[in-house]
């Protein structure tokens, strides 16, 4: 029965990092005022009939902490990777000068800053909600151990360790969230 119990307390703790990475990488796609060429990861562009994520047709980087650059491996494709970045609804307005597209990051206004704030703190709770949900999965699994024969003393224990589990797993989040905040509010 401990195995089994290891085991579920295993799962839940492999599935709340998970979430966490997850929580990381959206936060990411969330700009804090620099440029930064994770800011264009989810454009996705209408290549030959598919849709393909911008990296990989073309190189992004930054020159400096204002401007992306995105250059095409095919020059034939600029006015489709234009109208990817555009209709991605990230706020950037690119510039086509023939060989390459220049975005210039326009600096953020505090009611902006406010608004990515809240952004994050949704993202925030949605990763919450889920890490939650993994608690809730291990908990079903030490209850169906009990019907099975697991002891009460055990079963309690098992849904201590899963709940600590949760409560550091929850405090992670609420510093990842408050650090990126804290990233978008300076000036």
């Amino acid at each position: 029965m401990n195995e089994e119990i290891e085991m579920a307390l295993g799962e839940a703790k492999e599935g709340m990092e998970s979430t966490l990475e997850h929580l990381r990488q959206e936060l990411l796609k969330i700009r804090a005022g620099r440029a930064t060429p994770s800011m264009l990861s989810s454009v996705m562009v209408d290549y030959y009939g598919s849709p393909t994520p911008l990296a990989q047709v073309a190189n992004v980087a930054t020159t400096d902490a204002r401007t992306i650059t995105v250059q095409p491996w095919e020059k034939s494709i600029l006015v489709d990777v234009v109208k990817a970045i555009q209709n991605a609804n990230l706020g950037l307005n690119p510039q086509n000068n023939g060989e390459l597209i220049i975005i210039s990051v326009p600096m953020l206004t505090e009611e902006r800053r406010k608004e990515l704030a809240k952004s994050a703190k949704s993202v925030g709770e949605h990763s919450k909600v889920g890490i939650r949900g993994k608690r809730k999965d291990a908990n079903d699994f030490i209850k169906a151990l009990k019907t099975d024969g697991l002891s009460e003393d055990q079963a309690k224990s098992a849904e201590d360790a899963i709940q600590k589990l949760t409560n550091s797993y929850i405090s992670k989040v609420d510093e990842i969230v408050e650090a990126k905040e804290v990233d978008i509010m300076k000036v």
